[in-house]
C-alpha cells in the first residue's frame, strides 16, 4: 500500500472543503463614476492665454503638484473637473488672473499589479472602466491553473490597505493588486 502524505495548507483545503480565498469578504465596490486624482498620476493643466501656467505635472506622494506661481496645490482626492475649479479659484483669490479658462486631463493613470494564474504578471497601465477580466486580458489571460470565478484584491482605502474578493466584472481601481488563485484538483 502506497503511503500519501499531504503538505499541511493542502491539507487543511481537503478538510474544509475550501476554495482559495474563500475566508476574504467581497471587497466594497469601486465606482469608475468620476476618477480621482492620486500619487503618481500625470496630469496636463491647460490656462488658456498663459503659456508659462500650462503643462504636464505630476502628483507627488503627499498628493500635490507643483505649479508655477501657486506653489504646492493638493490634488490627491479630487476629480479632474474639482481640480481645475481649484487652481481657478486659486488663481483669482490671489489676484494673479483675472478670469482664468483652466482645463485638467489625466494623461497616464496610476498602475494596476497583477500577480498568480495569469500569462504575464505584472504592472499594467490602468484605464478607467477597467474589470477584473479585462486586466486579467491585459495580463495575457488565465493559465489552465486559474481560478476564473474570482480573486483576491488589495486595495487603499482612506490610506489603509484593505483585501477582499472581486468576481470577473467587479471594477478594479487605480492602484490595486490583483491576485488570480491557483486551482485545486
Amino acid at each position: 500500500m502506497k503511503r500519501v502524505t499531504f503538505a499541511l495548507p493542502a491539507l487543511l483545503l481537503l478538510a474544509a472543503g475550501c476554495t482559495p480565498g474563500a475566508n476574504l469578504a467581497a471587497l466594497p465596490p469601486y465606482t469608475n463614476d468620476a476618477y480621482t486624482l492620486g500619487a503618481g498620476d500625470q496630469i496636463r493643466i491647460i490656462t488658456f492665454g498663459e503659456d508659462q501656467l500650462t503643462g504636464d505635472f505630476r502628483v507627488d506622494d503627499r498628493g500635490n503638484i507643483a505649479l508655477p506661481l501657486l506653489g504646492s496645490v493638493h490634488a490627491a482626492g479630487l476629480t479632474p473637473e474639482g481640480l481645475d475649479t481649484q487652481i481657478t479659484g486659486e488663481l483669482k483669490r490671489r489676484s494673479l488672473l483675472r478670469d482664468p479658462s483652466i482645463a485638467v486631463e489625466v494623461v497616464s493613470y496610476r498602475p494596476v499589479y497583477i500577480l498568480g494564474e495569469v500569462a504575464k504578471p505584472g504592472q499594467y497601465a490602468y484605464q478607467p472602466g477597467m474589470t477584473m477580466l479585462t486586466t486579467v486580458a491585459v495580463a495575457g489571460g488565465f493559465t489552465y491553473r486559474g481560478v476564473q470565478d474570482h480573486a483576491s484584491v488589495v486595495r487603499t482605502i482612506n490610506n489603509q490597505a484593505v483585501a477582499g474578493n472581486v468576481t470577473p466584472l467587479s471594477y478594479i481601481a487605480p492602484g490595486d493588486v490583483i491576485n488570480v488563485y491557483e486551482r485545486r484538483f
